[in-house]
């Protein structure tokens, strides 16, 4: 038996920017996007195939008189700024959750200027360069526990998270700070609902099945996050990225295992169902 979780696949905001690409490349007008539109490669290759140009920041401050997707991870002030000088028309596809982090983060930042920021997420990461540009580049990012020797711990602190973060690992640092910070510490759960949500049904799916596996872009860090979950209850499961990873023994010894398909908010659901055709093409 091979089922595929019904949970898996893209949240509401990837779907939003995907949707709103679609829209535009159906009308047949030339449509770039500011960096990948979405952590998985598979879903970036079709969007091109239709006609998308994935662009970087260099490519975007040389772009004029052009129309610009902005993808779900949300975009800094500066963006916008160069949008608006080079006569570019912006699409915004910004997730509704980052869109509300930024205006939180700004805020805090505008109203505590002597305060430290703390953004625990991945350094780099298309929405952390987002969140950061809320404070002119001033917030601390945070990407592990050890990471704590950053922080000045005799200085007020306001602690924001990533919205695709672990749960754990952030209520983890919280606990923390809260233990060692000398001067106001303040903490902020701003983990998207839908990623909470995903982790305990993820774990229960995993749970009950013989073999998981995960299809997820190798960039995803809400994948590697679910991925974690999976393998911490399930150690049976493997992380692929496409279904032509699966190998012909391992589709041989799966023939009479109960096998669970999931994968992350970034994961198209065409390309579970590929993974699941090849499985019971073979089986």
């Amino acid at each position: 038996m091979v089922e595929i979780d019904n949970q898996s696949g893209f949240c509401f905001g990837v779907v939003t920017a995907i949707r709103k690409a679609e829209e535009e490349l159906n009308q047949g007008n030339t449509l770039y996007c500011l960096g990948q539109i979405v952590h998985n490669g598979n879903e970036v290759q079709r969007l091109e195939n239709l006609g998308l140009i994935t662009i970087n920041y260099q490519q975007f401050t040389q772009l004029h008189n052009a129309k610009v997707l902005l993808r779900a991870h949300g975009e800094p002030p500066l963006t916008y700024q160069i949008a608006q000088q080079n006569n570019i028309q912006i699409i915004d596809a910004s997730c509704p959750v980052v869109r509300n982090l930024q205006k939180k983060i700004r805020k805090t930042y505008e109203q505590h200027p002597d305060a430290q920021i703390v953004i625990f997420g991945k350094q780099g990461h298309a929405e952390v360069i987002g969140l950061q540009g809320q404070t002119n580049n001033n917030a601390i990012v945070v990407e592990h526990i050890q990471d704590i020797q950053k922080i000045n711990l005799n200085k007020d602190i306001y602690l924001f998270s990533q919205t695709t973060k672990s749960v754990d690992e952030f209520h983890l640092l919280i606990d923390t700070l809260q233990k060692q910070a000398k001067a106001n510490f303040f903490s902020f759960d701003t983990i998207c609902s839908q990623v909470r949500n995903r982790v305990q049904h993820i774990r229960q799916f995993a749970a009950k099945h013989d073999c998981i596996i995960f299809v997820g872009g190798q960039n995803s860090s809400n994948g590697k996050v679910l991925f974690q979950h999976c393998k911490q209850v399930n150690p049976n499961t493997i992380f692929i990225q496409s279904p032509e990873e699966l190998t012909e023994d391992f589709i041989n010894n799966s023939q009479n295992l109960n096998i669970g398909i999931c994968g992350a908010t970034s994961t198209p659901l065409w390309l579970m169902q590929q993974t699941k055709n090849k499985l019971t093409n073979n089986i």
